[in-house]
């Protein structure tokens, strides 16, 4: 089945089949209809390599991110898959392990399939990977975090300012003796680090941390509150990288039989859909994944309607401090 046949089964123009395939926001709605259900009666698959060929254009979106396995990238990634596929765009996906070299590694194998734009996780890139995106003129969003420094365009928020929220908001709850676990992720040290710095500001300069290996897992939370106790430590109040440490927390401090909060307050981050759920429920910090999927979309998307002509883009996409029983 070519093109030609899908238009006369449609009874529309053979252009009028490209576009909707491939510019679906230039044709009614009625054609596209037409023309979707034309592809469908006769198995019409689109050669989008030969589409690419003839206008310049992949059409293709590679988005790199640490790991699929927790919600609170799965969200943005969804979000951002859902609006690029409605402009007609294609997307691939590549899995960086909380690793610059392996984003280095990924982006030599990705750029040769010569993607319209590239979506990143954060800021922290090595120097080779910021050399080839900056030689390849081609859009690139750094999402989950903000710097001084971009690539391109960024759509992410200040993981120094929510550990500067963190400190102030448990500070005043009136919480004096803090302790951090993370993973070893360069924004979630960040976001401990910026914790620590605020609560030194108010007088607390005793803050003991204790870094896994990511990724995040319930292990990791568990691991980390032994290593506190072990060390001697007595948090009234332990800050946590995510969701899933906080609740390795929980579980942790369910076995040994410390009362949260009344022992022991827990902070998350990240607001998955089962903190709210958890019993006590989890304190954490929300940073609207699909919101900021739309935003790194609509970025990109309107980069390549109008070209490098665009204003520079840098959304700060903000993030909100949910209060729940753990704290």
């Amino acid at each position: 089945m070519t093109l030609i046949d899908v238009a006369k089964v449609a009874g529309v123009s053979p252009i009028t089949v490209s576009r909707a395939l491939h510019r679906p926001e230039v044709v009614s709605e009625d054609a596209r209809k037409k023309v979707l259900e034309a592809v469908r009666v006769t198995g019409y698959v689109p050669n989008m390599l030969a589409g690419g060929l003839a206008s310049n254009k992949s059409r293709l979106v590679a988005i790199f991110v640490p790991t699929i396995a927790h919600s609170i990238f799965a969200e943005t990634v969804q979000s951002l898959m859902d609006h690029l596929t409605a402009a007609g765009y294609q997307t691939m996906i590549g899995l960086t392990g909380y690793s610059a070299e392996q984003e280095e590694h990924l982006l030599g194998a990705v750029l040769g399939r010569r993607p319209d734009g590239i979506v990143l996780t954060g800021t922290l890139h090595t120097e080779q990977s910021r050399l080839r995106l900056q030689a390849a003129g081609i859009p690139v969003v750094e999402a989950w975090d903000l710097s001084a420094s971009p690539i391109d365009m960024q759509v992410g928020f200040s993981h120094e300012k929510v550990g500067q929220a963190i400190a102030n908001h448990l500070h005043g709850k009136g919480y004096r003796r803090f302790a951090i676990v993370s993973v070893d992720d360069s924004r979630a040290l960040k976001r401990g680090s910026s914790v620590i710095d605020q609560l030194r500001t108010l007088g607390i300069d005793e803050v003991p941390m204790a870094v896994l290996a990511a990724p995040a897992t319930l292990q990791s939370g568990r691991e980390g509150l032994r290593q506190l106790l072990a060390d001697g430590h007595a948090p009234q109040v332990i800050v946590c990288s995510s969701d899933t440490v906080a609740q390795g927390i929980l579980a942790e401090a369910a076995s040994r039989g410390i009362a949260v909060p009344g022992q022991l307050a827990v902070m998350g981050f990240g607001d998955l859909s089962s903190a709210a759920h958890l019993h006590p429920a989890l304190s954490t910090v929300n940073v609207d994944g699909r919101r900021m999927g739309k935003q790194v979309a609509s970025a990109l998307l309107q980069r390549f309607r109008e070209g490098n002509e665009q204003q520079p883009v840098r959304l700060d996409s903000g993030f909100t401090l949910i209060d729940r029983e753990t704290t």
